[in-house]
């Protein structure tokens, strides 16, 4: 079955992926969606460049695509220098043990 003349269903699949991904990409799991809509939103964008619909939900699914897969990298970077930086405070007694300790670590070089 086709899509209703005037879609392009892979440029809708682009954007809400694209956008799902943007808005999870601070749990790092917005990086894969945003693989998964930058390869759709391209092959939509070749599908529209063809037929001539959905060019701009495909440019809207890989930009927010790639700008979810930018922010997922700056992400997990961003955790995995946080967890190198504090790894000594992960045997705390307190919560309050665990924030000195915290402050510690990020302020002193």
């Amino acid at each position: 079955m086709q899509p209703p003349a005037g879609r392009n269903g892979l440029a809708v699949a682009a954007m809400v992926l694209g956008l799902t991904g943007l808005l999870t990409s601070i749990l790092v799991i917005g990086g894969l969606l945003g693989v998964i809509g930058l390869i759709t939103g391209i092959v939509a964008l070749r599908t529209a460049k063809r037929t001539g619909i959905g060019r701009g939900a495909s440019l809207t699914g890989v930009v927010t695509s790639f700008i979810a897969i930018a922010v997922s990298v700056l992400a997990a970077l961003f955790l995995t220098w946080y967890a190198n930086q504090t790894q000594q405070c992960y045997r705390p007694d307190s919560f309050r043990q665990y924030q000195q300790c915290v402050h510690q670590q990020l302020t002193s070089d």
